[in-house]
């Protein structure tokens, strides 16, 4: 990808604000045995730029000054609740100098596989990204990873991946760390046979039909008052 920066003569707080007023967004370009320099960018092709993932894992082309940069983007600094970008940091890529960067992975064909398919089972993404070491030139702008083989209980690791070549994966102490994860799902573990289900239905209408075979009942009826005896007659 290319974009443009232009170069910045004033420094500081005060005149990083104002260009950020004036629609720009201060940065600094480092790196290739050159000393850093101050540069500026549009803040609306920048914010847009941003959009897209290839400008943050590949290698830009940015035009300074007439002549044209190889550089990475390594740092973007946001503000906290504005849609604004405070300050971007970008460094020299030198042809010869292996790059340490992370890579986005993207999947496919989980919906193929034998877990998700037919037992019962959802491909769980335990890293969307990984550290590789490369060339710049060997680098990829993602890492393709086809799950169509997943099967239940059997987790994909980082060395069941086919990295590109010239491209080394970058653990940080993990031997083989574990890239997605096959997750039963709940609703398919719990089933039921039909036996069990009906003896399950009929016990669970049995506390409810008992209140209501108690409220058939009748009431007792009330007793009738007894019969007064008649009054003895006067001789």
């Amino acid at each position: 990808m290319k974009f443009v920066a232009f170069e910045r003569t004033k420094q500081g707080t005060g005149a990083s604000r104002r260009l950020r007023i004036a629609g720009r967004t201060p940065g600094i370009v480092y790196g290739g045995g050159m000393q850093p320099q101050q540069i500026e960018l549009d803040h609306n092709a920048l914010w847009h730029a941003l959009k897209k993932e290839a400008f943050h894992s590949t290698i830009l082309d940015m035009e300074l000054a007439g002549k044209e940069n190889k550089v990475l983007l390594r740092d973007v600094q946001m503000h906290p609740f504005k849609q604004l970008i405070l300050h971007t940091d970008f460094q020299r890529v030198d042809a010869n100098t292996k790059l340490h960067m992370k890579v986005p992975l993207h999947f496919s064909g989980d919906e193929n596989s034998p877990a998700v398919k037919t037992e019962g089972c959802m491909a769980n993404h335990v890293v969307n990204e990984i550290d590789v070491m490369c060339l710049p030139a060997d680098l990829p702008e993602f890492i393709k990873v086809d799950l169509s083989g997943l099967k239940k209980g059997v987790s994909l690791h980082l060395a069941d991946i086919v990295l590109p070549k010239g491209v080394t994966a970058i653990t940080h102490g993990k031997n083989n760390p574990v890239i997605v994860s096959v997750v039963v799902i709940g609703a398919a573990e719990v089933a039921v046979p039909e036996g069990d289900a009906a003896a399950a239905a009929a016990g669970a209408a049995a506390p409810a039909a008992a209140p209501a075979a108690a409220a058939g009942k009748a009431a007792p009826a009330a007793k009738a008052p007894a019969a007064k005896a008649p009054a003895a007659k006067k001789k």
